[in-house]
């Protein structure tokens, strides 16, 4: 029998839908919400997405199943003056220097505002003004600016098992913090930014760095050198109308030239000289026997702070190959160096990431030679948006460019590193025997693609089998240690990202849900089958590099050795 509601007078049929919500957005009808995320558990704190039954009954939509020949309505006087109300308290409770809130045109609190067409605030804000926390490398929290959706509580508790902010208080008092009120970088916070994705107001947004680097870009005794991330081209045409998953780096590097930047090259090169690193590590550690634990990827920093700080004694296992944005940068002021002294400049290094974490990456003090970081500034593809936004660039008008010379050649293999498995899928191009054009298309089924939070698949190398898993979020990652310690599960090699989905859903990007998301992973995928080298040792940059400026130097520059890492086991 099928089963249906009736919706503001209509039938509605459902099947599977966990709540009336789903039900209602099925039927065409975008009810308001503040706290709902499908794939965060269910809060019902707003209680923007309330419907009213046929008896009068107030329910909230996002808490409640639906029901055979439930009636219910979207559009009543009661909901609209109820809606409007909460609307009203909760401008009332919140900063209003929306002008120059990072948020500003795509705060959902403005938004519904707007909609509702809420004419001005009548009652007084009587919370104290809450200093702003600045101190994370990568974020900012402004609790003036907080609604207590608990969004951010639940992302960092639920997905990511890092649980650095929790509610504090009760009734009026309300507030979200860290433990004991500490400074955000005096916890545990990995920096992944996923709080920062889905605050739905400005109460935690990324720092911004673009003022440091315009200074750069304007100062003539500087070289402005830029990499961009792989997951970067095919995110950032999404502010200007293209579809997720367009590969837009063409317009991007002209984008780039019109803001002044000196050079411009693809962290690929970094990304194909971390498999070089990273596969021969792998094959060391296949020939190490009785070894429990796998080797751990270190391309994602966001993972690098979660081993850290809750399992340290991991570290040892993880590999010590830089992550493809350090590599590169140490590389690029290494290949500037010589040229600078000659032309009396400095080489200012910026990346282009996806990623906030990388923020926090370029800080570090492993990652400062001679006083200076190799990666000078990181900035978000959303930074860069608003970057070409200040200027008046018309992104969708101008004609693609390409890269700059010396380091404008890459591979497929460095492309996919912004997808969830494409790392792994990367590395096993280089350690398979087999290099013929139907092996690279067999690599393509062994399990590394898709964007389910947990893979698993083997590799067969002839004298072995080769046992990986590739995890993306924290709290996948964290149940596949627990499996591994307890002898349930064992692997040799382990892929992780912070970011459910991998690096084309990180923090820095235009928020994503599933299906943005997939489409970026598979434009990813279409770059690389577009390209001629589709393997890291094939690519001729990378030779030459080992041939020359890394000649003797691959340990110094390519490797990086953290606390409690391999040379402190």
């Amino acid at each position: 029998m099928e089963k249906y509601m009736i919706i503001d007078g209509e039938r509605v049929s459902f099947t599977d839908e966990k709540n009336i919500l789903a039900v209602i957005r099925k039927a065409g009808i975008i009810l308001p919400t503040f706290c709902y995320y499908s794939d965060l558990s269910i809060y019902g704190a707003c209680r923007m997405c309330v419907v009213e039954d046929k008896w009068g009954g107030i329910v909230a939509s996002c808490s409640t199943p639906p029901k055979h020949e439930m009636e219910i309505y979207t559009n009543t006087p009661q909901l609209y003056y109820h809606r409007k109300r909460i609307l009203e308290l909760l401008l009332a409770a919140h900063c209003r220097d929306c002008t120059t809130c990072e948020k500003n045109g795509k705060c959902k609190l403005q938004e519904l505002a707007k909609r509702f067409g809420i004419p001005g605030v009548r009652f007084e804000n009587t919370n104290p003004i809450r200093p702003i926390d600045r101190s994370s490398k990568a974020i900012v929290k402004d609790p003036n600016k907080c609604i207590l959706c608990g969004d951010c509580v639940r992302v960092c508790n639920e997905i990511q098992h890092v649980g650095a902010i929790d509610f504090a208080n009760r009734g009026s008092k309300m507030i979200i913090s860290t433990a004991f009120g500490r400074d955000l970088a005096d916890t545990n916070c990995v920096n992944c930014g996923q709080c920062a994705a889905v605050c739905p107001t400005g109460a935690i947004t990324i720092k911004n760095d673009t003022h440091d680097v315009w200074e750069a870009i304007h100062d003539p005794k500087k070289r402005v050198v830029m990499q961009i991330a792989p997951a970067v081209r095919v995110a950032i045409g999404e502010a200007f109308g293209y579809e997720p998953g367009e590969n837009t780096i063409g317009k991007l590097i002209a984008s780039l030239r019109k803001l002044g930047v000196d050079a411009i090259f693809d962290t690929s090169v970094g990304a194909d000289l971390t498999i070089m690193e990273e596969s021969a590590e792998l094959v060391e550690t296949l020939s190490e026997e009785g070894r429990k634990y796998p080797l751990f990827t270190s391309c994602c920093p966001g993972w690098i702070r979660f081993v850290e700080t809750k399992y340290p004694h991991l570290m040892k296992y993880v590999s010590t190959s830089k992550s493809p944005m350090e590599m590169f940068g140490a590389v690029i002021k290494e290949y500037y160096k010589k040229l600078d002294k000659e032309e009396g400049k400095e080489t200012v290094s910026v990346a282009i990431m996806p990623c906030t974490a990388k923020k926090y990456e370029a800080s570090r003090e492993e990652f400062v030679r001679n006083s200076r970081p190799d990666v000078d500034y990181v900035l978000t593809s959303e930074e860069v948006i608003g970057m070409f936004k200040e200027i008046g660039i018309r992104f969708d008008r101008l004609e693609p460019e390409a890269y700059d010379m010396p380091f404008s050649i890459y591979s497929g293999a460095g492309v996919i590193f912004g997808a969830t498995g494409g790392v792994t899928e990367a590395a096993v191009r280089r350690v398979v025997a087999d290099k013929s054009p139907k092996a690279l298309k067999d690599i393509e089924f062994i399990g590394t693609r898709g964007m389910a939070g947990t893979k698993i698949c083997e590799l067969d190398l002839g004298e072995r089998t080769v046992r990986i898993g590739i995890v993306s979020g924290l709290g996948n990652a964290e149940e596949l240690i627990k499996k591994i310690e307890s002898g349930e599960e064992h692997f040799d090699f382990v892929e992780v990202m912070a970011c459910p989905g991998g690096c084309v859903a990180g923090a820095g990007q235009p928020f994503a849900r599933s299906t943005e998301k997939r489409l970026r992973a598979e434009g990813l995928y279409k770059n690389d089958k577009a390209l001629q080298i589709k393997r890291s040792e094939n690519n001729p940059i990378v030779k030459n590099l080992y041939d020359d400026l890394l000649k003797n130097r691959e340990h110094e520059l390519l490797h990086v050795h953290y606390p409690g890492h391999k040379a402190d086991a």
